[in-house]
């Protein structure tokens, strides 16, 4: 019976230690240290004070949070959806590549490398009134003479957000769904061929069951990353017009900014509460056989 601190285990965990350094010292102790101070009146110029759970009382009665909380979970729901059935028109396209594989790859991955606030910014001059790309192009087309107010109405704000949003990070969902299409055998593909499937059927019975596994992993990153977004609304819109982008990260924030770390520290309680039930959820959403019927 091999001992529990043999030399193999010892070895093993000092190869754990800097992940678990990483995740203590970066997510365990912040999250805890939001958790507790989120149970106090922590403001600027005022003496902290444990008011155990007015934070939340006021949270869940507070019309910015719930107007804040319905932006969030409706970009999740439009967003992501959006963002991976593009990811897997260019993952199936790209999968089909045979020349130049590795150079068109990394090429695809460069708008989700750009920093977000430089992608932002890009898309806020795109979306400019006067002078932005989107209203040459409609006037162009024929399609209106007057210029769009993207960002100055709440649904053309919504609108030009997901477009930014999907901009930049379709292409990591394609590069996880193409890494998911690259282990399937083509000997499968070949066999449906010869048995009489076209493309829609071969995709039905063998791409997507063998897929899904990638497909789950690949929407708990986006969904996650989509709840929690900041920085493409804070340079377009701000949050606005009239609060209608006001994500519960930038809700939070402005608390934050504003001398209020209790209050700000109960929305990033919630964020996280909302993120990792989502978490669970897909993760029990993977518990499938992956075959093919």
């Amino acid at each position: 019976m091999k001992r529990i601190f043999s030399k193999d285990i010892l070895k093993s965990y000092a190869f754990l230690l800097p992940f678990a350094f990483f995740i203590i010292a970066f997510i365990l102790i912040p999250v805890i240290g939001a958790i507790i101070n989120s149970f106090y009146q922590d403001v600027t110029f005022k003496a902290r004070e444990f008011i155990q759970f007015e934070n939340y009382t006021s949270l869940f009665q507070d019309s910015g949070f719930w107007q804040s909380l319905r932006f969030s979970l409706w970009f999740v729901l439009v967003s992501v959806p959006f963002e991976l059935l593009l990811g897997m028109i260019f993952a199936l396209l790209l999968n089909q590549i045979r020349k130049f594989r590795g150079l068109i790859w990394a090429a695809v991955l460069i708008p989700w490398a750009i920093p977000s606030a430089i992608s932002a910014r890009t898309w806020e001059l795109i979306y400019n009134y006067n002078y932005g790309l989107a209203n040459y192009a409609l006037s162009a087309i024929g399609i209106t003479q007057e210029p769009v107010n993207w960002l100055g109405t709440s649904i053309g704000a919504f609108i030009s957000v997901v477009i930014a949003d999907a901009w930049k990070t379709a292409p990591f969902i394609t590069i996880i769904l193409l890494a998911g299409l690259q282990g399937i055998p083509d000997d499968l593909y070949r066999q449906s061929r010869i048995d009489g499937a076209n493309f829609v059927q071969g995709f039905r019975k063998i791409t997507l069951p063998l897929l899904k596994p990638v497909i789950v992993v690949a929407l708990l990153f986006r969904t996650i990353d989509a709840l929690r977004v900041f920085d493409v609304i804070y340079v377009l819109t701000g949050g606005g017009p009239g609060g209608a982008t006001t994500s519960l990260s930038i809700f939070g924030y402005n608390y934050y900014i504003n001398g209020d770390f209790g209050y700000g520290s109960a929305v990033s309680v919630v964020l996280f509460a909302i993120a990792f039930g989502l978490s669970v959820l897909y993760v029990k959403m993977s518990r499938f056989k992956t075959g093919i019927r």
